[in-house]
């Protein structure tokens, strides 16, 4: 069988279900589409505006200097990418990178409304085949997207290849609560306010859910940093963020 279709073929968590890599591809393209209008906004009530002080320590810890290259995956609105333009100074570029055409144009179009689009572009992209040259950024980032990709292990190695030696990846995501005490509220807010909110606000409660379930599958703090180190990153360390709900991996290429 070949490996292309090998892959397609192979099982991954959407959700709570299990599909086909390409099915989950083209499931969580339908979630995009249906959210993105309303994403941004969705963000600041589902965290209470704290995914904004998340992202602000995230940009704290890129290492990134006046001149330097950034390539943001999974990328959406631009929140990362906006930030990382203005630290790369107009002699460094930046590279937005994201699977759904949807986000993409909102993307842009907040590139051009807040003027990052002088040093940085967008591109439609695959994060677990990315097309870009080996070794061309100082720093990759991803935000809340990971847990969407078909393919994890792949778009690890894809990002690896990417960094220079001594880059760095950073991998914000939501994760394990490190206090059980958490867990009871958590849940509650996760399963009920969360897909209400996205029956109210965006009209689609059923992607939200989605959203939800996807946390609960997603690698937690001790299992991601292995598999960054699989991938080929050294000095791998995290950062719980709220309590562990969620966490900001830093990998290093050397």
């Amino acid at each position: 069988m070949p490996a292309a279709d090998s892959g397609s073929r192979r099982a991954e968590r959407f959700g709570f279900r299990r599909v086909s890599s390409a099915e989950k591809t083209r499931r969580v393209r339908g979630v995009f589409d249906s959210v993105a209008g309303r994403y941004d906004l969705m963000n600041d009530l589902m965290s209470l505006g704290a995914h904004r002080l998340w992202k602000k320590f995230t940009l704290a810890r890129t290492g990134l200097r006046p001149g330097a290259t950034a390539l943001d995956v999974a990328g959406g609105t631009g929140d990362l990418a906006i930030g990382m333009s203005r630290q790369v100074g107009r002699h460094g570029q930046v590279l937005l990178a994201d699977i759904n055409p949807s986000m993409l144009r909102l993307g842009r179009r907040r590139l051009l409304d807040t003027g990052s689009h002088a040093n940085c572009r967008a591109i439609c992209a695959d994060a677990a085949a990315l097309p870009v040259a080996p070794a061309a950024f100082d720093c990759v980032s991803i935000g809340f997207g990971l847990r969407n990709v078909a393919g994890k292990p792949e778009a690890l190695r894809s990002m690896a290849r990417a960094i220079k030696p001594g880059g760095r990846l950073l991998v914000l995501e939501f994760s394990r609560p490190a206090l059980d005490a958490l867990r009871p509220a958590y849940d509650w807010y996760s399963f009920a306010v969360i897909p209400a909110l996205g029956r109210l606000v965006a009209g689609d409660a059923d992607s939200y859910r989605y959203l939800v379930e996807s946390i609960r599958v997603h690698p937690g703090q001790e299992e991601l940093a292995a598999m960054m180190r699989e991938a080929g990153f050294e000095d791998v360390r995290w950062h719980n963020l709220s309590g562990g709900i969620v966490a900001l991996h830093i990998g290093f290429r050397y």
